[in-house]
Order: structure tokens, then C-alpha cells, then sequence
């Protein structure tokens, strides 16, 4: 069935309801629109959906969402999870309420047991609370940062993670085995509640999410005695994170924290910014203005599900704020908690770090230095979740903490997803804690940085829309896949890995082999100095991403490197 095809069924079967086909009808003649909408289903990827908001099979509505709840609900069937129940949590966007209630009834409607928040709650407290009430599955309704048109719906496993191989597989065969959406089993919420399938939680799960967030902190004493010389301003950018983060700075003891007026409220339109992202140097405007004002010692983001952190801190030396990278806000929490756990004995002799190969090579050093074991996966902290269950089934290591370089790190196993609350209380412990050694947090990353060396990475997309979009993101991949580059710049390339061929090459040696990590449609260029490149397309948006980093004795040198190859890669794929 092409595209007009698609169109012309949402149109007339009556399986659409009349508002979806007053919208669908309004497009009439539109045929770039209409394309858009209907030229693929909206994919049901290695996490869930991502996509529009909006009538048709490309975007995220009722039947989208419905049909990929039928296909979950199929596959924990066929598993025997029915009276283990599923727990769902939404965020702050447009529809995520309507989601949220959309699946737990369908899930109701084949007789499975759910478990819904009474109101909007942060990612990483869905991911406690699967394995805190011992649920088989479960979802979070969010589109993390993208922009308010976007909405998203995470599917994660018994373990509290994202889900991964080979269940996702497994999960998505079920959803395309959803054909019509006729399919889609439906019951009120009345019924539901009365056959005992639907349960709301709240306030308990809440508290007991908190306690283990709390029980990473580290120098509780230290933040009580510097509380009152402590000032931090924070905004959730009308997303989730606006309670438990005030909740858990409050309860350990900070007193002086100013949240952005403008964005302290849940609001799925963002009306002060155009991108809901801490890694967006606009998003800090309005909470930029009020640290000056307070003389803040720490600026903090949240995006609006509350597993991503944006972090600014003062230097001393021009009195600005200096923006810190996902890489570098995760590294001073890591380098902070095992120089503390050193100081007490605390590492383990299995001790672990966990990370991505597109984040900082600086976590080499650090694992050198503090004598742990160092694991490296794919992009997606779903990939770091899995490594903690390993951990724990073979008892092989301890974890210590984990990060990816898209601003979002763990530490503790409450969660087993990036989780901002946590982030929020180490980081601002760890300021009171330099703080009170006379030092800024600026001024302590610069100690890091003069101790490992001067790591730096960036960035960059190509934004690419539509079927168009896509088959161009596709060659462009495929020209570097076959493609040998022997240099990025002035950087000779040492080896290259081919994820998705599962290949490894030393363009020094000549030695081949093979990469051990799952398939994706990864490449990533080791280069000479501790340099690289990796590039992929993005699993949620239309983009294509070029991950890169640098190693220089000065930040001058390493910034200038940095600008060079990242020149020089764009400059490959034109």
C-alpha cells in the first residue's frame, strides 16, 4: 500500500476516530505533507517510537501507540508476565498524559496488570520502580529533548533498563505483527480498575526512590557545614524535574537554591526556549541571568524527563560562567566519587567504570589511575544498564559509576538509566566540597585536566528530514564504510571499526579482525595522539552524528585540534 493509499484508509476506515480524520481531511491536496506522514510507519526502534505528534502512520498518536502497546502486550503474554504487571510513567509534552493511559489500558485490556504515576515523574524513578515492584516491563511516554512537537514512548525490561538484544528484537517482530489496528484491544479505565488490572502509584514509590538516591551521597556532613556559603540555581525546563530535584538538595542539606521562575512549571509548549536540551547553550539563557543575580556558585539544567544534566560553573578569573560538556560534568562526578572512595578504602578490587565509545578517552586514564576495570559500549546508556545485570548475574564486577558523553551519567544501581537527580546531588555536593578547599568547580576540572591531560570532544550533526533525508543520511555512511581514509586532517588513522560489518582494520599493520561489541551502524576511526572520529545516525532524530575528541597538554591546543578535525571530517562527507 503506497503513501495516498495509507491516507485514503485513515480517512474513511472507521477504525480512526472523527478529530483524526477532520486533521487528516484538512491536508487534502497537500501531497508533501501527506507523504510525510504515511511514507513509512513510524518505527518501532531498539528503545520504542519517537516521532511528530500528529494523525497518520509517521507520527506519534492513539494507533501508533496503540499498536505498539498490542505488540508489547503480545510478547509479555507469550512470556507469562501478565501478573507481574508493567510500569508506566510519563513527562510533561503534549499527549504524554493521553499516552500514558492510552497503553495501560490496552495492556489491561489483555489482561495484564499496570501500575501508572498519579502525575508527571522523571525517567530514572520509572527504571527504579520496575524492579522495586517487580514488574516485567516497563514504559516511560517522553521524547527526552527534542523539540515540543515531538513526543516518544520508551519500552524498558525486568531489570529497569531500555530494552536490548535479543528481547527488542523479539518485541519489535511482535509490534509489525500488529497489522490492523483493529487489533488494538481496549477496555475503560472503570473496568480495569475493577478487575484489579489498574493501579496508580505515587507518593511511596516516590520516598523509597529518594532513599536511594540519597544513600550515594558522599559528604553529607561537608554540604550542612557550607550550606549557607552554597548558591545554586537550577531549572527543569518545564519538564519533570522541578520536585524530586528541589526534593533531594533540600533533604541533604543545601539551603539556598533559586529555581528559574520562568521554568519551573510543567509545560509541553517550552515557551521560554525553542529546544528543551542542557547541551543548548540558549536553553541556560533565563537561568544564566538569575545566577548572576544570586551570584550562584553552580547553574544547573534538566531536560524534560530529568535523566540529562547541563551544568555551568564560575571561573574565578573573568567572573563568567563556563559551560561544562556531558563529558565533563560526568567526569569531575566520577573523578570526585573514587578520589573519595580511595581516600576510605572503599574501591573494590573488581571495581568498574562503565562508558561509551563515542565519550571521552579520558576515562582510560582514570581507570588506570584509581586500578578499575574500564567497559566501553555502544551509544545508549540501555548498553550500560545491561552491564550492571552482568555484573550482578555473574558476579564479575562492582559497578562504580557509568556515563555517555550526552550528559547523562549514573551513579549507584537504584536506576538503571542515566539519572539527573542523582547527577544534581553528587555535583552539587562535590561544589561544596572543592568549595570548601577554596575551589570553584571550574577550578577543579582544570585540576583534572592537568592531571590526565587536556581531553576534549565536540559534536556535530547534519540535519536531514523527510525520505529524502533519510536515504541521503544512508549514502552518506555508505561512502565512508567504503571508503579507506587514511587521514582526518592532519590526523593519520590507526584503525577503523565497522560495527555494523563487525570489522576491525590497523591501517599501520594491516592486521584485520573483528569488533566485539552488538551490530549497529557505527564507524569509528581510532587515530594517532588518542584522537578519533566515530560516526552514526541518530536513533530518535534525522540526523547524522559526528562524535569526535582530542588529547593536548594545554586547552589552547586541544580546542584548536578539536576545531581541525572536526573541519575535516564535515569535509569528508560532502
Amino acid at each position: 500500500m503506497n503513501y495516498l493509499e495509507k491516507y485514503e484508509e485513515w480517512c474513511t476506515n472507521e477504525a480512526f476516530d472523527e478529530a483524526t480524520k477532520k486533521e487528516l481531511l484538512e491536508l487534502k491536496g497537500n501531497d508533501n505533507e501527506i507523504k510525510d506522514r504515511f511514507y513509512q510507519d513510524l518505527e518501532f526502534g531498539t528503545a520504542g517510537l519517537r516521532g511528530v505528534i500528529g494523525a497518520g502512520t509517521n507520527r506519534m498518536n492513539i494507533y501508533t501507540v496503540g499498536k505498539a502497546t498490542q505488540g508489547l502486550a503480545n510478547f509479555i503474554k507469550k512470556e507469562k508476565g501478565e501478573d507481574r504487571g508493567v510500569a508506566i510513567a510519563y513527562d510533561s509534552r503534549h499527549m504524554s498524559e493521553e499516552f500514558s493511559e492510552m497503553a495501560a489500558l490496552c495492556l489491561n485490556a489483555n489482561g495484564i496488570r499496570t501500575y501508572r504515576f498519579e502525575s508527571l515523574r522523571p525517567t530514572p524513578e520509572l527504571s527504579f520502580a520496575v524492579r522495586e515492584l517487580g514488574c516485567i516491563a516497563g514504559i516511560v511516554v517522553t521524547a527526552s529533548h527534542n523539540p515540543p512537537e515531538y513526543n516518544g514512548y520508551k519500552v524498558y525490561w525486568e531489570d529497569g533498563a531500555q530494552i536490548v538484544p535479543p528481547k527488542d528484537k523479539e518485541i519489535i517482530t511482535e509490534v509489525n505483527n500488529v497489522l490492523d489496528y483493529s487489533e488494538i484491544k481496549k477496555i475503560t479505565r472503570e473496568e480495569a480498575e475493577a478487575k484489579g488490572l489498574y493501579h496508580t502509584i505515587g507518593k511511596e514509590i516516590d520516598d523509597r526512590y529518594i532513599e536511594e538516591v540519597k544513600k550515594q551521597s558522599l559528604n553529607m556532613d561537608i554540604v550542612k557545614e557550607m550550606s549557607d556559603n552554597m548558591t545554586i540555581v537550577y531549572t527543569p525546563l518545564h519538564g519533570t524535574g522541578n520536585i524530586p530535584v528541589r526534593r533531594i538538595l533540600k533533604e541533604i542539606g543545601f539551603k539556598n537554591v533559586y529555581v528559574v521562575p520562568e521554568q519551573e512549571l510543567p509545560n509541553g509548549d517550552f515557551p521560554t526556549v525553542s529546544y528543551p536540551n542542557p547541551e543548548d547553550p540558549k536553553a541556560f539563557e533565563l537561568a544564566l541571568k538569575l545566577a548572576k543575580e544570586k551570584n550562584a556558585d553552580v547553574v544547573l539544567a534538566t531536560d524534560p524527563d530529568a535523566d540529562r544534566l547541563g551544568v555551568y560553573a564560575k571561573d574565578p578569573k573573568t567572573n563568567e560562567y563556563v559551560s561544562f560538556t556531558g563529558n565533563m560534568s560526568a567526569l569531575l562526578i566520577g573523578e570526585y566519587i573514587l578520589s573519595e572512595k580511595k581516600k576510605r578504602n572503599l574501591i573494590p578490587a573488581n571495581g568498574a567504570m562503565v562508558s561509551t565509545i563515542v565519550s571521552s578517552n579520558m576515562t582510560k586514564a582514570i581507570a588506570k589511575e584509581y586500578n578499575i576495570k574500564l567497559i566501553r559500549t555502544l551509544t545508549g546508556f540501555k548498553y550500560i544498564g545491561e552491564q550492571i545485570k552482568l555484573f550482578e548475574q555473574n558476579h564479575s564486577y562492582d559497578y562504580l559509576f557509568g556515563f555517555e558523553e550526552s550528559y547523562g551519567c549514573l551513579a549507584g544501581t537504584h536506576a538503571r538509566d542515566k539519572d539527573s537527580v542523582v547527577a544534581v546531588m553528587l555535583l552539587s555536593e562535590a561544589a561544596a566540597f572543592y568549595k570548601k578547599q577554596g575551589l570553584t568547580l571550574w577550578e577543579q576540572m582544570i585540576n583534572i585536566y592537568e592531571k590526565y591531560g587536556y581531553y576534549r570532544e565536540t559534536l556535530a550533526t547534519m540535519t536531514l528530514k523527510g525520505m529524502e533525508g533519510k536515504e541521503k543520511i544512508k549514502q552518506i555512511i555508505e561512502k565512508l564504510r567504503n571508503t579507506t581514509i587514511e587521514n582526518v586532517g592532519k590526523f593519520k588513522v590507526i584503525e577503523i571499526r565497522d560495527y555494523q560489518n563487525k570489522t576491525t582494520k590497523n591501517l599501520i599493520t594491516g592486521e584485520k579482525g573483528e569488533t566485539t561489541l552488538p551490530t549497529s551502524n557505527v564507524l569509528y576511526f581510532e587515530l594517532e595522539n588518542d584522537a578519533w572520529c566515530c560516526v552514526r545516525p541518530s536513533g530518535t532524530e534525522p540526523k547524522i552524528k559526528f562524535y569526535m575528541g582530542v588529547k593536548e597538554k594545554t586547552m589552547e591546543s586541544a580546542d584548536k585540534d578539536l576545531e581541525e578535525l572536526k573541519k575535516a571530517m564535515l569535509a569528508i562527507c560532502e
